[in-house]
């Protein structure tokens, strides 16, 4: 026997490697013996499943909605406002002379008291803020006060000054030069005295302190050598004239422009209301306001308006009602789903009567 076993089976040599298997070790995991839960859906788990979704969901949708039902909002387009003089519009002038500014007044009437702290908002529409050309065109190493001579390939064409490419713009890219450049001034005609406006704290906190910083030394001098965006009238240290801390990158106008809306219609926090004067304490009253725009930011050319926006706001945020409507709409669906379903399962479904007599005779045959 040991002769035919020798036979059959070839020499080796020493320190030869034996074929590697490609089958897979005999494990739990690579052999798929591991314990495993499949649900069973039956009649008994997913219509509780349904009831229970839409008693949890339609609750939550009203408070949802009531809490965005008691946020006080006015809203005011004033794209194609006039000036004081002439029959032509500010968009009219300004977009037949681009660079300058018009300044449109527009008197409204407040019907309500808007308590609590008061936020003044700028809203645009058709502006496609989500481009993916225009979103990848910036700078992060000089908005963080890393300055260069050759700034990043994704600003171009907004990357220099001139056709030789040898003055670098700072902040370059198409999303700081198409900074919003609107100023608003909110006057009180009923209590005869201007709403005083703060343009600080209107960035997220983490843009702030962490996404943009201004180089070290003086900004001027830093940015010697450096030119502004094309479509600026301002230098990056002269965006605030009242407060040189909210000057360059950490300029919070800039910070809050650099955020990119998701839609086309959006809205941005552009300044709050300063509450410690005695006047607004409680808030902006009902009465009498007169706003003047000093308009200089051109929307026709892409069909786009834009709005002047006055909100309070609560736990969740900004007056959106969708979220509410959402989980009515799904409660109420679940319901209406879980009414049907136990309707059919009550109509269509087989006794356990039946089924016990049908398994008893089938036992009972030979």
């Amino acid at each position: 026997m040991a002769a035919i076993i020798s036979q059959a089976m070839p020499d080796t040599v020493d320190g030869a490697e034996i074929p590697k298997s490609k089958r897979p070790s005999d494990s739990a995991f690579k052999q798929q013996r591991l314990p495993a839960w499949q649900p069973v859906l039956t009649a008994g788990t997913v219509l509780p499943a349904f009831f229970l979704i839409g008693v949890l969901f339609i609750p939550i949708g009203v408070l949802l909605l009531l809490s965005s039902n008691s946020i006080n909002e006015f809203v005011y387009d004033y794209t194609h406002c006039k000036p004081d003089t002439g029959n032509q519009s500010c968009a009219e002038l300004i977009s037949a002379a681009p660079g300058t500014s018009c300044a449109c007044t527009i008197h409204f009437e407040l019907e309500k008291d808007f308590h609590d702290k008061v936020y003044l908002y700028y809203g645009l529409t058709n502006y496609y803020q989500n481009h993916r050309r225009y979103v990848k065109s910036r700078d992060d190493d000089q908005l963080l006060g890393r300055l260069s001579p050759i700034p990043s390939s994704d600003c171009a064409p907004f990357a220099y000054a001139d056709d030789d490419e040898r003055v670098p713009i700072a902040p370059c890219g198409a999303i700081a030069n198409s900074l919003f450049s609107d100023k608003f001034e909110l006057f009180s005609q009923t209590l005869g005295t201007p709403v005083p406006l703060l343009q600080t704290e209107i960035a997220w906190p983490s843009d702030r302190q962490i996404k943009f910083r201004n180089p070290d030394g003086d900004l001027r001098e830093a940015l010697r050598g450096f030119s502004r965006p094309k479509a600026w009238t301002r230098e990056l240290w002269e965006l605030d004239e009242t407060n040189k801390d909210n000057n360059g990158f950490q300029n919070e106008d800039l910070i809050v422009w650099m955020r990119t809306a998701a839609l086309p219609t959006f809205r941005k926090l552009h300044r709050r209301i300063d509450h410690s004067h005695e006047h607004f304490r409680e808030g902006l009253m009902s009465g009498n306001y007169t706003l003047t725009v000093k308009y200089s930011y051109s929307v026709i050319e892409f069909e786009g308006t834009k709005k002047f926006i006055l909100s309070t706001t609560s736990i969740l945020g900004g007056k959106n009602p969708f979220l509410g409507f959402a989980y009515i709409v799904v409660g109420s669906v679940c319901l209406l789903l879980g009414c049907v379903l136990l309707i059919i399962h009550l109509k269509c479904s087989k006794s356990n009567g039946g089924i016990s007599s049908v398994h008893q005779r089938s036992s009972s045959r030979p």
